[in-house]
């Protein structure tokens, strides 16, 4: 993916957008039939286990992710507009246009006009937006007008992020249940350090339960790095049961602060030592993500924008990740954070409302839940044709003919 910043130059950096765009052309243009094995922290469901197949049609026009020849296929389609949506992507926008309609109607006092272009600039409908500062890498999921700076100091804006400072001075909580987990004594297995050394799951520098961390997929680690980790407590606003008995405290604490939490999620992040994340952006700028430290050994260090800082252990290091950033481990030591995705404070409440509509939408759409239905747009082409047929066409639609073509002959 090339990406223009507002610097003079141009560079190729992957962005993970471009390949987690739940709502970009990437995906709702038939480029991937199955990203099950896309599926990682930062790309929504990306969030999930996520299955695409269910928002292509069962038609002879869906690309397959099996085959390098159908992947190449595929990518001239990334860069068309609606024209070219899959009957089944068509019916998903309707019903987008038609759900924003009905949010509308609830917050009549909120101007929903952000999301209404929001939509168009993912559809590609709009040119694709350009970043606002050096290292700004905006995705085609983007909603005009937000403040966009590499840090933020959330925990010193208590307008902006009132729950920050509060989850600072309950930092222990979390890390006192983390070592726990870490440890092997969380509270669903009591023989869990046991059962780790002899798993052998307990590494050179005293961290057990490692196992308890789990990559995503081959791609990930292109960008993210083979170091890096999680442990999932929240995607795409579910909560993970399992791992969040294991963090039950944790899991109370972060309730109890009413965060604004977006569609991402929030999880553990381990990074491994001697590792890093590659350069990249992740595209959507109305999430912000914040990193509280857990264990931060010294010499590690993370980069937004041309802005380079480290972590530090119960503070929060919070990001705009649709800025181009990196981190790195040079360490021999493991590395924890716990990660955080919320809303930019810039939205106003009906906007949120909306977004979080398309994107539960979205996941209705990928697991089947909703049916497929002709789209509008579609049957009002049909029916225009049959009337410009006339009789003779009409007949011919009903008995297979009218076309002069023989299905046998082709």
């Amino acid at each position: 993916t090339t990406t223009t910043t507002t610097t003079t130059t141009t560079t190729t950096t992957p962005t993970i957008a471009s390949y987690y765009g739940i709502l970009t052309t990437l995906l709702l243009l038939g480029a991937v039939e199955n990203v099950s094995s896309f599926s990682s922290y930062h790309k929504i469901p990306s969030l999930s286990s996520s299955r695409f197949g269910t928002l292509q049609p069962q038609s002879k026009t869906t690309f397959s992710s099996s085959s390098p020849s159908s992947r190449a296929s595929a990518s001239a389609p990334i860069l068309m507009t609606l024209s070219v949506l899959t009957e089944r992507q068509m019916q998903f926008w309707e019903d987008v246009e038609d759900g924003l309609k009905n949010v509308q109607s609830v917050y009549k006092d909120y101007d929903l006009s952000r999301i209404e272009n929001f939509a168009k600039n993912a559809q590609k409908i709009n040119p694709t937006p350009q970043g606002y500062a050096v290292g700004h890498q905006p995705s085609e999921e983007h909603v005009d007008g937000l403040t966009a700076q590499p840090f933020w100091d959330a925990a010193s804006d208590t307008v902006n992020f009132p729950w920050a400072s509060k989850l600072e001075e309950n930092y222990s909580i979390i890390q006192q249940e983390f070592e726990q987990n870490m440890n092997g004594n969380d509270n669903n297995d009591a023989n869990a350090n046991a059962n780790a050394r002899t798993n052998g799951s307990q590494n050179k520098n005293g961290d057990s339960n490692n196992n308890l961390f789990a990559g995503d997929s081959a791609w990930q680690n292109d960008v993210m790095g083979k170091g890096w980790s999680a442990i999932r407590l929240q995607r795409l606003g579910v909560w993970n049961t399992e791992n969040c008995n294991k963090f039950p405290n944790t899991y109370d604490l972060l309730q109890s602060l009413d965060i604004p939490l977006a569609v991402r999620g929030v999880c553990f992040a381990r990074q491994g030592p001697l590792s890093g994340v590659q350069p990249h952006s992740d595209g959507r700028n109305f999430i912000l993500t914040s990193h509280l430290g857990i264990k931060i050994p010294e010499g590690c260090w993370i980069k937004v924008g041309n802005e380079e800082k480290t972590w530090k252990e119960g503070k929060l290091t919070t990001l705009d990740t649709s800025f181009e950033h990196s981190t790195g481990n040079p360490t021999n030591s493991d590395r924890f954070v716990l990660i955080l995705d919320f809303w930019h404070p810039e939205l106003t409440k009906g906007e949120r409302a909306a977004l979080e509509y398309v994107y539960d939408l979205r996941v209705k759409f990928e697991s089947g839940e909703i049916p497929f239905r002709m789209p509008r747009k579609v049957l009002k082409k049909q029916q225009d044709e049959r009337e410009g047929q006339g009789l003779a066409g009409i007949f011919g639609s009903f008995f297979g003919g009218g076309s002069g073509d023989d299905e046998d002959d082709k």
